[in-house]
């Protein structure tokens, strides 16, 4: 991330770095604003941490973007594997104490496009710094999953009965995050980027998997 950022300041440009919402310990009542002090509790927000700070000290000019709870038609994650599940399973337990911002990766994509536009004419000054930028709206697991079954189940798909559980009931080897809501009121301010809220970007999600085969009895997941 260091080499990025010294590359881009050498040619005196501006760098666009993502990072994440579990560079906080989810300990805070209400959403994470860039104000809070970040204290990753997992290896992989200190990872990401430190990437930010590395990127923040190798050019000045830096847009250090937080999202959160990515899901995409592509590749692996939380989404598909639902809908994979639903294939198996008639009925899911799903943890219900952990909150966050589900975030569509195509909504992500389309809205850093925005941004590099924005700063394409290297000019950062009084806008360098942290952002949070996220799916519109906050949800458990649990309730991201009864949303995939709704979509999938409106359109013919796979659905699966789905209970709520705790986080004790569900042991991880890394500890996460019990609030992982981001704030995403800065870069609507300063930049006018908002995301849809994430039930759309659920919709546009499963059925793009439907329409792409990924739920046929048979396939191969991703």
């Amino acid at each position: 991330m260091m080499w990025a950022g010294l590359a881009a300041a050498e040619r005196g440009v501006p760098i666009i770095h993502l990072s994440t919402d579990y560079v906080f310990d989810g300990t805070k009542a209400g959403p994470y604003d860039e104000s809070d002090t970040p204290r990753p509790i997992n290896v992989y927000g200190k990872s990401k941490l430190a990437g930010e700070e590395a990127v923040a000290a190798a050019n000045p000019a830096h847009i250090i973007v937080r999202t959160a709870w990515i899901y995409s038609p592509h590749g692996r994650n939380f989404v598909s594997r639902m809908l994979e599940l639903a294939r198996e399973r008639d009925k899911l337990h799903i943890v219900d104490d952990q909150r966050g911002s589900p975030t569509y990766a195509p909504h992500l994509a389309e809205a850093i496009l925005e941004l590099a536009a924005h700063i394409a004419g290297r000019d950062t000054e009084g806008r360098a710094g942290v952002y949070h930028l996220a799916g519109s709206g906050t949800a458990s697991w649990c309730e991201l999953a009864r949303a995939v079954f709704a979509a999938s189940k409106a359109r013919g798909g796979p659905t699966a009965e789905v209970a709520a559980i705790t986080s004790a009931d569900y042991p991880t080897p890394a500890t996460r995050p019990m609030n992982s809501r981001l704030d995403c009121t800065r870069i609507r301010e300063t930049f006018g980027l908002q995301l849809p809220h994430w039930r759309e970007g659920v919709a546009a999600c499963v059925s793009e998997l439907l329409g792409a085969g990924q739920t046929e009895p048979g396939l191969p997941p991703r």
